[in-house]
């Protein structure tokens, strides 16, 4: 596995505002389960896990909130805020797809995702692209395809998957794009990398939906990152259909690094 090589950052996708600033509610008996009309919840057994279900961080990589396990053929990235100087993303790079992760505090009653499927979509669809929710291996998900401006002004298509895990006390988004947002094959190959994930949420009081926050491991060589490759020929309709990564992030972006490890 790699990390850290810095690139421009990109613009943002659909508003759903994760970083909510509503406090999050005193514990209830009620609120030790998920809501009974919410979604099933997801089988965790081969993770994404919580910290309290690993013995420490061992040999993962530990970026604080979260610890990420061995991934073979993987790349890691990390995205900073250059006027913060904080990781607000983290890119996991396999061939020609990759998975953004972002890890956020969220209520014990859970829920987190299924509200922002429903922000996403509306987003989504008003900004003129499409969704369909489906079922995928760490439960409903999303594949759509948003529109952007293209290099010479024309509308072009990004297709990509929104994934989502609620866990205890946190919940875990990883969009997935390049090949990965319209082949399962290598979808699932990026799943598999998700799930080497471990979430340390901390005791600490948060707020719904704020951003776990994440941390860099010892320095590393910077080296600058190549130029993404120019979108595919055009459909008949005028648009094109990229399998690139689109606009995926609904926070400030600033560069990625990335570590040889």
């Amino acid at each position: 596995m790699s990390i850290f090589r810095r690139r421009a950052a990109e613009p943002d996708v659909p508003e759903t505002d994760p970083t909510d600033t509503t406090a999050e509610p005193e514990a209830t008996a009620a609120d030790q389960e998920l809501d009974v009309d919410g979604d099933a919840p997801v089988d965790r057994t081969a993770g994404p896990f919580d910290a309290s279900e690993v013995d420490g961080p061992g040999e993962r990589i530990d970026l604080g909130s979260v610890w990420i396990g061995s991934i073979g053929g993987a790349e890691l990235r990390l995205e900073v805020d250059q006027a913060s100087e904080t990781v607000s993303a983290i890119q996991l790079i396999i061939g020609p797809s990759a998975a953004q992760i972002q890890a956020f505090a969220a209520p014990r009653s859970g829920g987190v995702w299924r509200e922002i499927r429903q922000e996403l979509s509306k987003a989504i669809e008003t900004g003129g692209g499409t969704v369909e929710e489906v079922d995928g291996p760490l439960g409903k998900q999303l594949n759509v395809r948003m529109p952007q401006q293209g290099p010479d002004g024309r509308t072009v298509f990004a297709p990509a998957r929104f994934v989502g895990v609620d866990g205890p006390r946190w919940f875990l988004r990883a969009v997935l794009s390049g090949q990965a947002a319209v082949d399962d094959e290598a979808a699932e190959q990026l799943i598999a990398g998700v799930r080497q994930f471990v979430v340390h949420r901390g005791q600490s009081p948060m707020a719904p939906r704020e951003m776990l926050p994440l941390t860099l491991p010892p320095a590393a060589p910077v080296v600058e990152e190549q130029a993404e490759p120019e979108p595919g020929d055009s459909d008949a309709d005028g648009t094109d259909e990229r399998y690139t990564r689109p606009d995926l992030n609904p926070f400030e972006r600033g560069p990625e690094i990335t570590e040889v490890r």
